[in-house]
């Protein structure tokens, strides 16, 4: 019943801009945090970012700190990804998660914290 939908990867030069959407539907949108992992081939996945159910409070990882902003949409049930300043080492699929037990404490940056996952969309920067 839960999906959650993402668009908008593909192929951009490096220093390019990318947006990504994640369409949820079947799950309480408004009171699920959502975040954006990605993963390289080879490689394990790894937290980009993500946005609290309660407030919309935001956290992001080092590495993409002041290039990519998460936000959301909770009247369409949608959840963005605006890639700024994409680099080579952008590369990889991105996945949309939901956790949608409406966790008050803590940022939330592990794998097991996310009970919905999208099915991923490729990124790829070219040098």
């Amino acid at each position: 019943q839960v999906q959650l939908v993402e668009s908008g990867g593909g192929l951009m030069q490096a220093g390019g801009s990318l947006r990504l959407s994640c369409a949820a539907s079947g799950l309480s949108f408004s009171s699920s945090t959502m975040a954006w992992f990605r993963q390289a081939p080879g490689k394990e996945r790894e937290f980009v970012a993500a946005i609290r159910w309660n407030g919309g409070i935001t956290d992001s990882a080092d590495y993409v700190k002041g290039r990519f902003t998460i936000s959301r949409d909770n009247a369409k049930n949608t959840v963005y990804l605006q890639m700024n300043s994409l680099k080579p080492e952008d590369t990889a699929v991105y996945f949309c998660a939901a956790d949608s037990s409406r966790r008050r404490w803590g940022m939330q940056r592990t794998l097991d914290q996310y009970n919905y996952w999208g099915q991923g969309t490729q990124v790829t920067v070219s040098s």
